[in-house]
């Protein structure tokens, strides 16, 4: 398949992307990701190793619409559960063994 990513040509193929991405080890998501066999990679990670370029040249949006027509699996953001922090005084509260401030430490 023929794109456009940071105003250059490339013809690429979901083996090939496949293949590229064999044996590289996933960076941290912090942003939009992509699903590439078994593993979880940052579109900019994908973007940078296929066209060889800096990854300030493209957008995630270029890699992600490409990555999505060869039939990759894209992801908005990272999943993270939201963590709850109990308050000083809820903290206060159970240390001084208050069953309600047990009750925020167990979500």
């Amino acid at each position: 398949m023929r794109c456009v990513i940071a105003r250059y040509p490339f013809d690429l193929t979901k083996g090939g992307v496949e293949a590229a991405m064999a044996g590289v080890k996933p960076e941290l998501i912090t942003a939009e990701s992509v699903t590439i066999g078994r593993r979880r990679f940052p579109v900019k990670q994908v973007g940078q190793i296929i066209t060889r370029q800096d990854r300030r040249d493209f957008s995630s949006g270029e890699v992600v619409r490409a990555m999505t027509r060869l039939g990759f699996t894209c992801h908005d953001h990272p999943e993270t559960a939201p963590v709850r922090v109990a308050t000083p005084l809820q903290a206060a509260s159970a240390a001084l063994g208050s069953t309600a401030a047990r009750d925020v430490q167990d979500v």
